[in-house]
């Protein structure tokens, strides 16, 4: 497999692309299918590769694998762009929360057609504590 970077430059798109977005776009071919599902690369700073986390035991999991991670994308990417991993854990964001308007519990009532009626119905059960 040829290096993205060399092909890159040989068509002339390294000014389209910098390496730091060359390294985010190579993380899932660098860590394959299943640790890419729970990260995701965000950013290059100063040579380290920030990476956000789902938990806490991917992190660790990530750590321990960290060397081989950053050959494979010094295979993919180029070598020198990332130099060292920084694993962050991300907590997923909830969408705010509404307050429902109450719900009336159903009466057998409203069942009743005629207004009158369940107009009766209603005052029979109250006078009657049913």
């Amino acid at each position: 497999m040829e290096r993205a970077a060399k092909l890159l430059t040989r068509m002339r798109l390294a000014d389209c692309v910098t390496p730091g977005e060359l390294a985010v776009a190579a993380w899932p071919a660098a860590v394959g299918k299943k640790i890419a599902a729970y990260t995701r690369a965000v950013s290059v700073v100063r040579g380290r590769l920030v990476v956000e986390v789902a938990d806490y035991i991917w992190q660790s999991q990530i750590w321990s694998l960290r060397s081989q991670i950053v050959a494979n994308l010094a295979a993919v990417a180029g070598e020198g762009i990332v130099t060292e991993l920084d694993l962050r854990l991300v907590v997923p964001r909830r969408a705010p929360q509404r307050e429902a308007a109450p719900v009336r519990a159903a009466d057998e009532a409203d069942a009743i057609a005629d207004p009158v009626l369940g107009r009766l119905y209603r005052l029979n059960r109250q006078r009657f504590g049913s």
